[in-house]
């Protein structure tokens, strides 16, 4: 079995279109978040993508029928392809797959459909179909790519971009491809979707503040992260040499609630990820948590954080979500994007918002201030509704276990 490199790293989020500005947002601890549009008048605050230059010269027809989401997607592919030095359209197209999580799939299109028959009383577009089909995304970079290999997209809510990594790094690792285009997107502040997430009363209307005591809920957004991922074998072959590996992953489900977290859960997913990749707890250098801001799943993750690692052991832990806001489906594949970034810039982002310290989230949270440190060992969570959980374990090559 070979290992799994990160060759390349692409975005698209409110926090930025290109890894520069990202990178920059996220260190800064900046969050980008805007009265929703789609819904006027309710207080609700998105991180909107409202650079739009990533749509600029994408590698497809003029008229292609995309959803939202299908753009942010093959946009930040050319982007993860193009900053890891490989050749588009790719070569040997039937070694490269590209697995894309989606938790909504083209609900901007379905939206659009559904106000067009019901409220303009016009006929549904001839393309609706190809432009709402959660697949689509995958299918878009598939076509501007040229990757022939392994293509469809997980949906597991929250989870689904850290599914479709983990699915992505397993094909390479048995051999089934030697490069493959994942991560996740997801485009899905249209009113129905944000109404949706109203009801439920975990959208915060102030601060996205996770772990800390002012926390109030989360801040829906939009937006792809997208990871290239090679064999060894493959990188050593085109004369790369060392960078940061996948090295473990996991994919567990609770099978007892469909909405509240479990802390059970949540760490044997951690557990797993690390034992697949051979990796001590205690060699863990720094966690990107799910941290989504309410007080429920924050609670639950500090004590999965705390049996994985011991009471007084959790490493520094950020969430990144206080800057990009829960893109949802696409959320695994952003702070994926950011735990890499992080590795190679020795840098830990802060958990932005930080008001004060609750007593029920006893962990060094990196609050304020982002931290100079060596991180060769990172872990990034994804929970999610159903009671499906996932971790991805990152190790820069060359670190002992």
């Amino acid at each position: 079995m070979s290992r799994v490199l990160v060759a390349g790293l692409g975005v698209v989020s409110s926090a930025g279109v290109s890894l520069d500005t990202f990178w920059a947002e996220l260190v800064a601890g900046r969050g980008a978040f805007v009265d929703a549009a789609s819904v006027p008048g309710s207080g609700i605050r998105v991180g909107a993508v409202s650079d739009t230059t990533h749509a600029e010269g994408l590698p497809l027809p003029s008229l292609a029928p995309l959803d939202r989401s299908g753009v942010f997607a093959v946009a930040a592919a050319v982007r993860a392809m193009a900053d890891a030095g490989l050749a588009t359209p790719v070569v040997r197209p039937e070694r490269v797959a590209v697995i894309i999580g989606n938790g909504g799939g083209g609900l901007t299109s379905i939206e659009e459909q559904y106000r067009r028959t019901l409220v303009d009383g016009r006929r549904s577009h001839p393309l609706s179909v190809v432009r709402s089909m959660p697949s689509a995304s995958a299918s878009w970079i598939s076509i501007a790519l040229g990757a022939r290999g392994p293509c469809f997209v997980t949906a597991s809510a929250c989870a689904s971009s850290a599914h479709a990594i983990g699915t992505a790094a397993a094909l390479v690792r048995h051999g089934v491809v030697d490069v493959a285009i994942t991560g996740g997107t997801e485009a899905c502040l249209d009113w129905g979707s944000l109404s949706a997430w109203d009801a439920m009363k975990v959208m915060s209307r102030s601060v996205c503040r996770p772990f800390a005591r002012g926390r109030d809920g989360l801040m829906i957004s939009e937006g792809a992260g997208i990871l290239v991922l090679e064999s060894e074998e493959h990188a050593r072959a085109r004369g790369r040499e060392g960078g940061i590996e996948l090295a473990g992953w996991s994919a567990g489900a609770d099978a007892r609630d469909l909405f509240a977290p479990s802390a059970e859960g949540m760490a044997d997913a951690m557990r797993t990820a690390l034992a697949e990749g051979g990796i001590a707890a205690d060699s863990v250098d720094w966690v990107n948590a799910h941290g989504t801001g309410t007080r429920a799943n924050d609670i639950a993750e500090v004590e999965a954080l705390r049996r994985v690692f011991g009471v007084d052991a959790v490493p520094p832990t950020t969430s990144t979500k206080a800057v990009h806001g829960h893109a949802l489906g696409a959320s695994g594949a952003l702070e994926a994007v950011a735990t890499v970034l992080a590795m190679k810039a020795s840098i830990a982002p802060p958990t932005a918002g930080f008001d004060e310290a609750d007593p029920e989230c006893p962990i060094d949270c990196i609050p304020g201030e982002a931290r100079a440190m060596t991180i060769d060992v990172a872990l990034s969570n994804s929970f999610a509704f159903g009671g499906l959980n996932a971790s991805l374990a990152f190790r820069r090559l060359g670190v002992a276990a």
